[in-house]
């Protein structure tokens, strides 16, 4: 009965909030760092396609 009147969390649901959140905030933290490396990576990749594209251009522009 005395369980029944007791209000607030528990001390074992205290740590299981606290490990999901760092959980949480782990797995957040991957994805953004996911995201942003992708992006970096396709941005990267434009430029090194854009600076091999203005090369060939300006050598095929000389020769004609």
């Amino acid at each position: 009965m005395a369980d029944d009147e007791r209000t607030g969390l528990s001390g074992f649901d205290a740590v299981l909030l606290v490990g999901a959140g760092v959980v949480a905030v782990l797995v957040a933290f991957a994805v953004f760092d996911f995201i942003a490396g992708l992006i970096w990576f396709v941005i990267k990749a434009a430029l090194v396609v854009a600076v091999i594209g203005g090369v060939l251009w300006f050598l095929f522009r000389r020769r004609s």
